[in-house]
């Protein structure tokens, strides 16, 4: 399949398609729409941002124009709500006017929306495990006309520890359904979800989900601490696109934004502590351009996906292979060339040799004396951490918030 307007699918969606500018498909859509769309079991796995959002959201769409029926039709488990919002915000951008919007079920977010849209004959449901089985306990939902099931990101749901609940909102689903199951990895706990839920499915495998992809250079740079400032800034400063930092932890991650806003850099901020209405501003922003620089833990890593990301920057080591992957996957999506750089101290080099060996790959030792000057620091006052945890909304210099519904 060269384009889109090869499927099998309605006139409609092959125009809603051509209207959200998307022509050519990436090889896991080329490879597992076809069969989705014939009614089959999918397993797929594939790097992150080969786009496999699209890859279900079209089996689903033209799922819900064939069969008109009241109830719930389709539900796309997924682990974080981040992933959960944008699923929906694609979507809406794909289902026009003869389609429902889809109901978002979420923690963190107002309930009284989220009940309003399924009782106003949402088809489509986008979830997390935890917000969705409480639904379920407390039968505000229910699942008698569901027909496709899609698990999004499973390896991650797995890692974060839904799988109880995962089983428990399968174990209420009609047997005769289809499922689709989306995984960058396929590690033992995802091939025993796929043994006890899937039939026969068609296995769907698209290049090393073990190893960056092609269009990615990833390079790293040797550094003492007290110069991992300085090798930053001269790093962005040289490359100046959209850039995504990630660092270790939450206490890290506040004191590297805070710092690279008093530096005179645009810099969001966000993490598994902040409220939801500041991990929305902070991606929103992100997205937008007002700011040009994410700062992140992990949580990012698999749960949000943003399109144009030139550089990826670990300035702190992730503490598994496989969160590099993800990490770096942020950049180089749908085949645009990428960046990944990474920061490490001389007491590090046997944990990135470690990392190296377990992915195999080679990552290219980069001297930081060879990138250019950084700009000069405004402040030289004492960077403190935000508090790690507080009931007000506090606010990176220059960020934007919305007001959270309640």
């Amino acid at each position: 399949m060269q384009n889109f307007s090869e499927l099998p699918i309605s006139h409609y969606t092959k125009e809603r398609l051509s209207a959200a500018h998307f022509s050519i498909p990436t090889p896991v859509q080329a490879a597992a729409i076809p069969h989705a769309l014939a009614g089959k079991d999918v397993l797929a796995t594939a790097q992150t941002g080969t786009g496999k959002t699209l890859a279900f959201l079209i089996p689903v769409i033209e799922q819900l124009l064939l069969f008109n029926v009241p109830g719930i039709a389709a539900l796309v488990l997924v682990p974080t709500r981040e992933l959960a919002m944008q699923v929906v915000d694609q979507y809406n951008a794909l289902r026009g006017k003869q389609l429902s919007p889809a109901a978002l079920v979420v923690g963190g977010l107002s309930e009284g929306q989220q009940l309003a849209a399924l009782r106003n004959g949402a088809r489509l449901v986008v979830a997390t495990p935890g917000r969705l089985e409480d639904f379920l306990d407390r039968k505000l939902v229910n699942f008698r006309a569901l027909s496709v099931l899609i698990l999004d990101e499973a390896d991650r749901m797995l890692d974060m520890g839904f799988l109880p609940s995962i089983r428990r909102i399968v174990g209420v689903l009609p047997k005769d359904r289809q499922t689709l199951c989306f995984s960058a990895t396929l590690e033992a706990s995802v091939a025993h979800l796929v043994d006890d839920y899937m039939r026969h499915p068609v296995r769907v495998a698209l290049g090393s989900t073990l190893k960056p992809c092609e269009s990615v250079r990833v390079q790293a740079f040797e550094v003492h601490s007290d110069q991992k400032q300085e090798v930053l800034h001269r790093l962005l400063t040289k490359h100046t696109g959209r850039c995504l930092i990630f660092a270790r932890t939450k206490r890290g991650a506040e004191r590297l934004a805070l710092s690279l806003n008093r530096d005179g850099f645009a810099a969001a901020l966000i993490h598994g502590g902040r409220s939801q209405s500041q991990r929305t501003a902070a991606l929103t922003g992100f997205q937008q351009g007002r700011f040009h620089i994410l700062v992140a833990t992990d949580l990012a890593a698999r749960g949000i996906h943003v399109e144009n990301i030139e550089h990826v920057i670990n300035y702190d080591l992730p503490d598994l292979a496989e969160n590099f992957i993800h990490r770096v996957g942020r950049t180089g999506r749908a085949g645009a060339l990428g960046l990944a750089s990474t920061l490490f101290g001389a007491d590090q080099r046997g944990e990135l040799a470690v990392l190296e060996r377990t992915l195999g790959i080679r990552i290219e030792r980069m001297k930081a004396t060879e990138l250019p000057e950084g700009p000069a620091r405004k402040s030289a006052a004492k960077h403190r951490a935000l508090p790690a945890s507080s009931s007000r909304i506090s606010r990176l210099p220059g960020e934007f918030l919305q007001a959270q519904t309640m």
